[in-house]
Protein backbone atom coordinates (compact mmCIF):
# COMPACT_ATOMS: atom_id res chain seq x y z
CA UNK A 1 0.00 0.00 0.00
CA UNK A 2 1.17 3.84 -0.90
CA UNK A 3 0.49 6.75 0.99
CA UNK A 4 -2.43 7.62 -1.27
CA UNK A 5 -3.78 4.86 -0.74
CA UNK A 6 -3.53 4.30 2.83
CA UNK A 7 -5.13 7.92 3.05
CA UNK A 8 -7.99 6.39 1.34
CA UNK A 9 -8.20 3.33 3.65
CA UNK A 10 -7.37 4.41 6.94
CA UNK A 11 -11.20 6.14 6.74
CA UNK A 12 -12.25 2.17 6.73
CA UNK A 13 -11.05 2.20 10.47
CA UNK A 14 -14.41 2.87 12.68
CA UNK A 15 -14.81 6.12 14.79
CA UNK A 16 -13.79 5.84 18.47
CA UNK A 17 -11.20 2.81 17.77
CA UNK A 18 -8.04 4.54 17.18
CA UNK A 19 -5.83 5.96 21.04
CA UNK A 20 -5.17 9.40 21.16
CA UNK A 21 -1.60 8.34 20.25
CA UNK A 22 -3.06 6.52 17.35
CA UNK A 23 -4.48 9.58 16.24
CA UNK A 24 -1.69 11.90 16.48
CA UNK A 25 0.83 9.97 15.19
CA UNK A 26 -1.05 9.39 11.33
CA UNK A 27 -1.86 13.12 11.90
CA UNK A 28 1.97 13.74 12.39
CA UNK A 29 3.12 11.42 9.55
CA UNK A 30 0.48 12.62 7.39
CA UNK A 31 1.82 16.37 7.65
CA UNK A 32 5.60 15.39 7.64
CA UNK A 33 4.60 13.80 3.89
CA UNK A 34 2.61 16.52 2.53
CA UNK A 35 4.51 19.47 4.23
CA UNK A 36 7.28 18.77 5.36
CA UNK A 37 9.62 19.85 9.02
CA UNK A 38 7.45 22.61 10.86
CA UNK A 39 7.53 25.87 9.03
CA UNK A 40 10.50 27.95 10.95
CA UNK A 41 8.23 30.96 11.94
CA UNK A 42 5.66 28.62 13.77
CA UNK A 43 5.58 28.56 17.50
CA UNK A 44 4.29 25.91 20.17
CA UNK A 45 0.45 26.71 20.34
CA UNK A 46 -0.03 27.48 24.14
CA UNK A 47 -1.22 25.57 26.85
CA UNK A 48 -4.71 26.45 26.62
CA UNK A 49 -4.83 24.94 23.10
CA UNK A 50 -3.87 21.71 24.22
CA UNK A 51 -4.84 19.86 21.45
CA UNK A 52 -2.96 21.94 18.66
CA UNK A 53 -0.23 21.73 21.20
CA UNK A 54 -0.35 18.02 21.25
CA UNK A 55 -0.93 17.99 17.70
CA UNK A 56 2.08 20.36 17.03
CA UNK A 57 4.37 18.00 19.26
CA UNK A 58 3.98 14.95 17.59
CA UNK A 59 5.02 16.74 14.42
CA UNK A 60 7.67 18.46 16.19
CA UNK A 61 9.39 15.05 16.88
CA UNK A 62 9.47 14.12 13.12
CA UNK A 63 11.68 16.98 12.39
CA UNK A 64 14.65 15.97 9.67
CA UNK A 65 12.47 12.57 8.62
CA UNK A 66 12.09 12.64 4.75
CA UNK A 67 8.45 13.32 3.00
CA UNK A 68 9.27 9.79 1.35
CA UNK A 69 10.20 8.10 4.81
CA UNK A 70 6.77 10.19 6.53
CA UNK A 71 4.59 8.26 3.72
CA UNK A 72 6.25 4.78 4.20
CA UNK A 73 5.89 4.84 7.80
CA UNK A 74 2.09 6.41 7.63
CA UNK A 75 0.78 3.89 5.07
CA UNK A 76 2.44 0.96 7.24
CA UNK A 77 0.76 2.58 10.16
CA UNK A 78 -2.32 2.18 8.12
CA UNK A 79 -2.03 -1.53 7.40
CA UNK A 80 -1.47 -1.96 11.52
CA UNK A 81 -4.29 -0.03 12.27
CA UNK A 82 -6.55 -1.43 9.61
CA UNK A 83 -5.08 -5.19 10.49
CA UNK A 84 -5.63 -4.30 14.35
CA UNK A 85 -9.21 -3.19 14.63
CA UNK A 86 -11.22 -4.57 11.44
Amino acid sequence: MNFEEAVVKVKDIPNGKLSQDELLNLYALFKQHTVGDIPSDSSRPGVFALKDRYKWDAWKKLDGMTKEQAGEEYAILVEELLAKYL
